[in-house]
């Protein structure tokens, strides 16, 4: 497959919808989409100007079948996504008229579009460098405002502009050394002033300012997961479904009825909670349930933050000292449900935060959100003005040039040959270079675009 090639997918999601749109994009887009779309006013859509719409309908070129009631964009490049000539075909949203159009453009010549092929093109083709084709998706996932925003803001280049600063500061180090190395005989200092140690600490601490937004980059785009854990029958889908306001999870009174592990997300003052509920853990013979009270088990260990369910209304049983003990080391709050009957849970040492709850009357459930942002956002501290939410590929690229300056650093410190600061210094510009794409192997843009979807 080339890069040359013009290419096509659906770029809506599967299903039935009011819209389809199919994306088409490469030199041959217009004249491709022309083979099958006939305008309902006539004319020849090759000729027609760029960042126009078509109203006419998709034929079927050896039967003359009508398929679809379509609008068709015509946009010329350089002024594209991909800065090639990009056609989109908004068809009505069904499978069958989307996929009948696909099969037409490609026995017109295109091809199926692989995986984040269309953002790889702008990549390639200079609209965007690699940070900003990372955040493209990052929108895409987006779970909350907050993590919307903080995507939009590395797609519009924040990140980026960070990144080249850094570079072009250790490039004038390079230039000041390698003209120190070409001339011994004239005493060359730093532009800015500052010695050759001052100016790589500098680049360091920059460096480490980038690395600090991670942890927060990682509960945006990832979330928190919190585990509801307790013995059966104590609230735990109750207290899922309050959270959630919605009953999406089985209340009865029967133990065991959560079988299974369910998921959900809920936002908490801008953060993504995935919530997991879990089966009630007890002894059982029942094959289906043994497999839920493992699974509840796995869980207890994954999670970040555990929310450990008794009921308030009983005393505890094995079973309650039991859960607690195997959350023990982890990040708990102890929920005592049933505050609104007569308490008669007994007194326990852990976990050290503990919350009386109702998830009939919905009593103390604010206070519980309020902790769990504490507990959320403890270690999540917001980046610095000058900080982006870094994603983990980012933050080893960050690590590994911070390494190189802390060898020249070292090598600066111990008066070591320029020619080592040297070599370093462009070993940490280099892997800076691969945030950006400024470097990169074709394995780095296989591993971030096949992570999109198809379209693109």
């Amino acid at each position: 497959m080339s890069d040359k090639d013009t290419i096509c997918a659906v770029s809506t999601p599967p299903g039935e919808g009011g819209i389809g749109i199919i994306r088409i994009s490469g030199r041959d887009a217009v004249r491709i989409a022309g083979t099958i779309f006939r305008p309902r006013r006539g004319g020849d859509l090759q000729s027609s100007a760029s960042h126009t719409i078509h109203y006419g309908h998709v034929i079927d070129p050896c039967t003359a079948e009508t398929i679809d009631e379509v609008l068709v964009s015509v946009m010329r490049a350089p002024a594209t996504y991909t800065r090639e000539d990009v056609v989109e075909i908004n068809c009505h949203g069904g499978v069958v008229p989307l996929w009948r159009t696909i099969g037409l453009l490609i026995q017109a010549g295109a091809r199926q579009a692989e995986a984040g092929e269309f953002t790889k093109r702008a990549f390639l083709n200079g609209r965007i460098d690699l940070a900003q084709a990372e955040a493209v998706i990052d929108i895409i996932r987006a779970k909350t405002e907050l993590s919307q925003r903080s995507a939009n803001e590395q797609l519009l280049g924040g990140l980026s502009r960070d990144i080249s600063g850094l570079m072009e500061r250790i490039l004038r180090i390079i230039t000041c050394i390698d003209a120190a190395l070409d001339f011994p005989d004239e005493d060359i200092e730093m532009p800015s002033g500052e010695s050759l140690e001052e100016g790589i600490s500098s680049i360091i601490r920059g460096i480490d300012g980038l690395l600090s937004g991670y942890i927060y980059g990682s509960v945006l785009r990832e979330g928190v997961a919190a585990a509801i854990v307790g013995r059966t029958n104590v609230g735990k889908s109750s207290l899922l479904n309050a959270l959630l306001r919605q009953n999406r999870a089985i209340v009865t009174e029967i133990p065991g009825t959560t079988r299974d592990v369910i998921e959900e997300f809920i936002n908490i003052s801008g953060i993504p909670l995935k919530i997991l509920d879990t089966a009630g853990i007890r002894h059982t013979h029942d094959m289906a349930e043994i497999e839920g009270v493992k699974r509840s088990l796995a869980v207890i260990e994954s999670a970040d933050i555990v929310l450990i369910v008794m009921d308030g209304s009983q005393a505890l049983t094995p079973e309650d000292y039991k859960v607690i003990d195997k959350a023990k080391g982890k990040t708990a709050i102890g929920v005592i449900n049933k505050s609104d009957l007569p308490k008669m849970t007994g007194s326990f040492e852990w976990p050290k935060i503990q919350m009386e709850v109702s998830c009939l009357t919905g009593a103390g459930l604010d206070l519980l959100k309020q902790k769990l942002v504490e507990l959320m956002k403890k270690g999540a501290v917001p980046p610095g003005e000058h900080a982006w939410a870094v994603n983990r590929r980012h933050k080893t690229i960050l690590e590994q040039s911070k390494a190189n300056l802390e060898r020249a650093l070292s090598n600066v410190k111990n008066c070591l040959s320029p020619e080592f600061i040297s070599e370093d210094l462009r070993g940490a510009m280099s892997s800076l270079g691969l945030i950006t794409g400024t470097t990169y192997t074709e394995d780095i843009l296989d591993r971030i675009f096949s992570t999109f979807c198809i379209g693109k």
